[in-house]
């Protein structure tokens, strides 16, 4: 299959202006036996496309003879090269490792595990051209588990996409392709690889999914289970304030100290006419506690907010990082 990609000229590696077409990133721990027969499906299903291409294979941390495996398959192929972490980090580090390294226009990622099945990369590619900026495999025959991973699967994707608004069927499938330009828009952290979709959104990404093949797994054992669940929570906690409020925090922490900070002058004020009017007392009454628990939850709140601000700004200032995106630019033959 010819994609329509634009073909670039290839510049020697040592110049930084050196930019291919595709670079395929896969994060690897403990998966000696996959790793040859995967570099070799990868370049097999790449190859009819005539794009330039690099393989960049991320070990993160093996302990069962990756690292060697791929040391000696990076010497014997041009076309692959090693990336060895110094120790086992996580999926979300390593595959920031290797966009990190990558030169390639687009940007496909995929597991190490055979499971997903990298014949499927030009299609990826083909939606890519359609004008997306991001292109998510959809695992529709999926060859896990039902009760360990399918049932926690489905639920995750369900809620992830009621929080971010971003409806896709496998957030957690890793074949996916991107623009560069959008990969360099995104910083990485924690867990946050399974949600590079909403991260995406954030960005204002167009984003579409595909049906891909999944295959049982042939070597080793899954590094998932139902332990993630709490993580993933987590971190979808801290998509949903990026989404909401990432450029303007006072507007939750203000809101909420606000409110916070009015119910317990209410309050205070009702104890004071009780205290003088009718002459009771409010010493033993919890509602004086009350009252003073939340004026000084107000005021924390609202100064909470105002140090958020003060990061937002340093956030966006130190790295130039604007708080909109443009797509394209309209203008005529004249003003161009």
């Amino acid at each position: 299959m010819k994609s329509s990609l634009p073909q670039i000229s290839i510049t020697p590696k040592s110049l930084p202006s050196q930019r291919l077409d595709l670079s395929i990133v896969v994060p690897i721990y403990n998966e000696a036996d996959s790793i040859p027969t995967l570099v070799q499906a990868i370049a097999d299903a790449v190859a009819p496309t005539q794009l330039s291409y690099e393989i960049i294979c991320v070990d993160d941390g093996s302990v069962d003879g990756s690292t060697e495996i791929l040391t000696e398959l990076a010497k014997q192929r041009s076309d692959l090269k090693g990336l060895i972490l110094r120790r086992n980090y996580g999926q979300t580090p390593a595959m920031a490792a290797g966009f990190e390294s990558a030169i390639g226009k687009v940007i496909v990622t995929l597991d190490g595990d055979l499971q997903n099945d990298p014949a499927d990369i030009p299609l990826l590619l083909a939606k890519l051209d359609e004008g997306f900026d991001l292109v998510s495999g959809w695992r529709k025959k999926r060859q896990d588990a039902a009760l360990t991973r399918l049932l926690p699967s489905k639920i995750a994707n369900w809620l992830i996409g009621q929080v971010t608004e971003v409806k896709i069927h496998d957030y957690g499938c890793s074949l996916k392709a991107y623009r560069s330009e959008l990969v360099a828009d995104m910083n990485l952290y924690g867990e946050l690889h399974r949600f590079l979709p909403a991260l995406a959104f954030i960005e204002g990404a167009k984003i579409a999914e595909i049906p891909v093949r999944h295959h049982a797994r042939r070597f080793g054992k899954s590094k998932y289970g139902l332990g993630r669940t709490i993580r993933v929570l987590m971190d979808l906690l801290t998509i949903f304030f990026m989404k909401k409020f990432l450029t303007r925090p006072m507007h939750v922490f203000g809101l909420g100290g606000m409110i916070s900070f009015v119910l317990g002058i209410g309050i205070g004020l009702y104890l004071t006419l009780i205290k003088f009017v009718f002459q009771a007392n409010i010493g033993d009454r919890p509602l004086l506690i009350l009252a003073v628990l939340l004026v000084l939850t107000g005021v924390q709140l609202f100064c909470f907010g105002l140090v958020s601000e003060l990061l937002m700004r340093t956030y966006h200032e130190s790295q130039r990082k604007p708080i909109y995106r443009i797509r394209n630019i309209v203008q005529s033959r004249e003003q161009a």
